[in-house]
């Protein structure tokens, strides 16, 4: 194997990924992850703190991707308007990700360590969107109030994306989780 491997991050997450799906998480080992990429434990380690952190790594991304969003809204706009800035901002990152997602989706769910660190890699995104509406003057509780039920309309309309068979997009139904969200939220 040469020093550089293009692709290596991406290449790690797919074979990852791959073997998760036909082995389980538990069963399978960094080696095996490297192998099947054609590449090394040590090129792994270089990307990946560990074999959970393939499933996590672009959280960090995407929440920063989220708070620029809703840190970029119009400073007029209303603490769930901001948040929906940061909704369709984050929906397009999936577009073209349906089949990865359903298979990180699996992975997850069938591993209780998987699934908290999920959680907790949430509620760290509610923490910095709540941090972030605090910056826009929005006072406590209404900013972590409102980060939550972004967060809790983001979680609807991924589940019903993943569940969902044909083409919908996933800021269309991300959208729709929001429309009824309001809806609840006037006693409707």
């Amino acid at each position: 194997m040469g020093r550089w491997e293009p692709n290596a991050r991406e290449r790690l997450a797919e074979a990852a990924l791959e073997l998760y799906g036909e082995r389980g998480y538990e069963q399978t080992t960094v080696a095996e992850i490297a192998k099947r990429a054609g590449l090394t434990e040590r090129t792994f380690f270089r990307h990946y703190a560990d074999k959970r952190e393939v499933l996590f790594g672009g959280s960090g991304e995407l929440e920063d991707l989220f708070v620029r969003a809703v840190s970029g809204a119009p400073a007029d706009a209303a603490p769930i308007e901001a948040l929906a800035a940061g909704l369709d901002a984050v929906s397009e990152v999936f577009a073209d990700r349906r089949a990865y997602a359903r298979a990180r989706h699996a992975v997850i769910t069938a591993n209780a360590e998987l699934k908290e660190r999920e959680l907790i890699k949430l509620a760290s995104l509610s923490t910095a969107l709540a941090g972030t509406l605090r910056g826009r003057g929005v006072p406590e509780p209404a900013a972590s109030l409102a980060a939550e039920a972004g967060m809790a309309v983001f979680k609807i309309g991924y589940e019903r994306w993943l569940a969902m068979p044909g083409d919908r997009d996933l800021a269309d139904l991300v959208r729709e989780a929001l429309t009824e969200f309001r809806a609840v939220a006037a006693g409707g």
